[in-house]
Order: C-alpha cells, then sequence, then structure tokens
C-alpha cells in the first residue's frame, strides 16, 4: 500500500498528514481505502458512511459532532460569537497542529464543566483566513474569550496548556467578568 502526500514543506514548513491512503487491493466500496482506521479517528468526531457519490468513485461521508466542542466558520462567527449573550471561549486550532490536538481533551472537558457559564467553539485556521487576520493569530492554538461581542482584555492564550492550568486560566477569565 503506497501513501500519497503533498511535499511536506510547500504550505507551512511543516509536515502534513497523509491526504489518501491507495494501493492495488484498494476498490472503492471499501471504506477503509479514503479514511483511517476507526481506532485513528478524532474522539469527539463519528464518520458515517453514506455510501458511493455517483459523481466520483470516492465514497461520501459526513461529520458529525457526537461530543465536545462545535466547529464554527467565519459565516457563523457573527450570530455564535459576537452576538453571543454569554462569555463565549474560541478556540483557534488547526489539523495539522501537534499542540492543538494535545490539548483538545482539556478543551471538550472545559466544554462540559462551564457549559452552564460559557460556550466553547473551535474556529479552524486555515478555513478561516479572515478571522485569523481580524484577530491577529499568530501561534497556535490560541484561546480568546469574547464578552458582549468584544475580546476580553489579557483573555489571549496562545499554545499547549495542561488541564490544570486551563482550569485556573478559564476561573481566572470568568471571574474578571464576574460570571460565577
Amino acid at each position: 500500500m503506497e501513501t500519497m502526500v503533498s511535499n511536506p514543506t510547500i504550505f507551512s514548513g511543516r509536515p502534513l498528514a497523509p491526504v489518501r491512503t491507495t494501493g492495488s487491493t484498494c476498490n472503492s466500496r471499501r471504506a477503509s481505502c479514503f479514511a483511517p482506521p476507526p481506532d485513528k479517528l478524532l474522539l469527539h468526531r463519528k464518520i458515517i458512511w453514506l455510501g458511493l457519490d455517483s459523481s466520483s468513485s470516492s465514497i461520501r461521508r459526513k461529520s458529525v459532532i457526537t461530543r465536545g466542542v462545535t466547529e464554527i466558520n467565519e459565516s457563523q462567527f457573527f450570530d455564535l460569537v459576537l452576538n453571543s449573550d454569554r462569555p463565549v471561549l474560541v478556540e483557534f486550532v488547526a489539523n495539522w497542529c501537534g499542540p492543538c490536538r494535545l490539548i483538545s481533551p482539556a478543551i471538550d472537558w472545559v466544554s462540559q464543566e462551564y457549559k452552564d457559564k460559557l460556550t466553547v467553539v473551535k474556529i479552524d485556521h486555515d478555513a478561516n483566513p479572515r478571522l485569523i487576520d481580524k484577530y491577529k493569530v499568530y501561534g497556535l492554538p490560541t484561546l480568546i474569550l469574547f464578552k458582549n461581542g468584544e475580546e476580553v482584555a489579557e483573555s489571549r492564550r496562545e499554545g499547549a496548556i495542561t488541564k490544570v492550568k486551563l482550569k485556573e486560566y478559564v476561573d481566572a477569565l470568568l471571574e474578571s467578568i464576574s460570571v460565577t
């Protein structure tokens, strides 16, 4: 079996994950040809196979959030973050970012632990360049807290963080904006 990848340093200077796996024993009806085995999938996503796409020989699939943090895009940002009546913790992430994957379980935990006090959303860095430029996101992962449509002063946090430090960070932010 052969793995096809693009030049890993063209776009970001960092190695990219394989795009798809092919091989002589692969046929278009086997789901394993187009996706990693189920034990390699992200924990917060469930892949639902819908069958063959009539326009190509690839298998259509739909990604569904089963638990954890909702991923939003630029078009949803205004309604879900800026017009929210409660504080929103925004995590800027990318699929190729190791520290983003590292803190993902802790962010999922925050989403569940603080669900009565705060909303948590993720924004894909690569798919939302205007938001990245507007909020000057230079490092990943980046956490920013928004309240009443504004970025809370000194709420920006870049890089990986432990669950304990993340809890301290969120508690301090909620205390600073008087949400208890």
